[in-house]
């Protein structure tokens, strides 16, 4: 379904992939009312301290720019030389200024969003030039919001500086009673004091932005229910190849359970329709461990496995089904089947040990706990 389809609500959360879409398309969370404020804000403290020493500096590079000699006056090359070398101190006079705002910019517009290079949203788009979405820009819902945020915006900033002129009127008018250095000076911490009042309305406006553009972000990344089929379906395939990967899994799975078979050392059975492999490590204090288990043709194919591996086959249907329906693969036994494998194992260690007749020794007969009786449907006998 495409993602303009407006039939059905979009009343999902984005998928992981939904959003990494969108943010290698270059879409995420800004606020341009916060890179404003913070740009604002930051120059506005750095004028408040040094903005005395840079507008003495720039008056002083203003004022040798009105001073001549005979020899300037007369030579073409000499003034256009002078004027570069002017040009070059003002502009390294301001260019801390320029780096701070530039710095700011680029923090406070990845501070709700993250940093994102994408050549892709640098590509032209026919959706941008189309004219009905752009009349649906002008007389959208977001249009309105925009032209509320502006009006809120010039009044708030508007009235800021009203009061700032007002506060301030006295010294500006004495600022013509003053020397040029003092008066630019003290114009300077005026100018970064109305600033910094100005910047009150604009944190003010930054901090009902920015939430509302995350909202807006996540509501238009937000999915149908029918778009997170599409994308499990394109994600992990249709059904039926899903389930023919479960299969073939499944078939890999026993594959290694039947090879594992080997390694075993003995395999206890029903005896034709329950197997279960046991491997046992004498050497240290772990339990026995059930490496495979089956019924039916999967039991047949663990005792066909066990004959050509020469591994023992033990015959008891109770102990059988116990394990079988108690312990999966891979899995140590219960502590309630102890006694009883440990006297299959012996039994078995018994009959391997070169130095004894087979003869001579007795099969035992497992004991098996009564809650560990179990019919071959897996119901406890009671």
């Amino acid at each position: 379904m495409a993602e303009n389809d407006s039939t059905e609500e979009r009343t999902e959360e984005p998928t992981a992939k939904r959003l990494e879409k969108a943010r290698s398309e270059g879409r995420v969370a800004r606020s341009q009312e916060l890179s404003v404020a913070a740009m604002l804000i930051g120059t506005s403290i750095f004028l408040y301290f040094m903005g005395g020493y840079f507008v003495e500096n720039l008056a002083e590079e203003f004022a040798a720019g009105f001073v001549f000699d005979r020899k300037l006056v007369f030579s073409d090359n000499l003034a256009f030389e002078n004027l570069i070398s002017l040009g070059l101190k003002s502009f390294f006079v301001i260019v801390p200024i320029f780096a701070l705002t530039f710095i700011i910019a680029t923090i406070a517009a990845g501070a709700i969003g993250g940093f994102v290079l994408s050549f892709e949203a640098l590509a032209p788009k026919l959706s941008k030039i189309n004219p009905i979405e752009g009349i649906k820009r002008i007389f959208g819902l977001r249009a309105v919001i925009e032209l509320i945020k502006a009006l809120a915006k010039f009044l708030l900033i508007g009235g800021v500086l009203v009061f700032v002129l007002s506060t301030s009127l006295d010294s500006l008018i004495e600022l013509g009673f003053k020397g040029l250095k003092p008066a630019l000076s003290e114009a300077g911490s005026v100018i970064a004091t109305g600033m910094l009042w100005v910047t009150i309305p604009l944190i003010v406006v930054a901090s009902i932005d920015v939430p509302y553009q995350i909202f807006e972000y996540k509501k238009k990344l937000k999915m149908t229910k029918q778009e997170i089929k599409d994308e499990l379906k394109e994600t992990e395939g249709r059904p039926e190849v899903r389930a023919q990967i479960r299969r073939k899994q499944r078939e890999m799975a026993m594959g290694r359970m039947i090879d594992a078979v080997a390694e075993a050392d003995v395999i206890i059975t029903n005896p034709s329709e329950f197997a279960v492999a046991l491997s046992y490590n004498p050497g240290t204090e772990e339990a026995p461990q059930l490496i495979a288990k089956g019924v039916d043709l999967i039991a047949s194919q663990i005792r066909d496995k066990a004959k050509e591996n020469g591994v023992p086959v033990f015959a008891s249907p109770l102990l059988a089904r116990a394990l079988y329906f108690t312990t999966d693969v891979n899995e140590y036994i219960p502590e309630s089947l102890y006694y009883a494998v440990a006297q299959v194992i012996a039994y078995v260690f018994n009959l391997q040990s070169v130095n004894m007749n087979q003869n001579r020794i007795d099969k035992p007969n497992p004991e098996i706990p009564k809650e560990f009786h179990f019919d071959p449907s897996g119901n406890q006998l009671i």
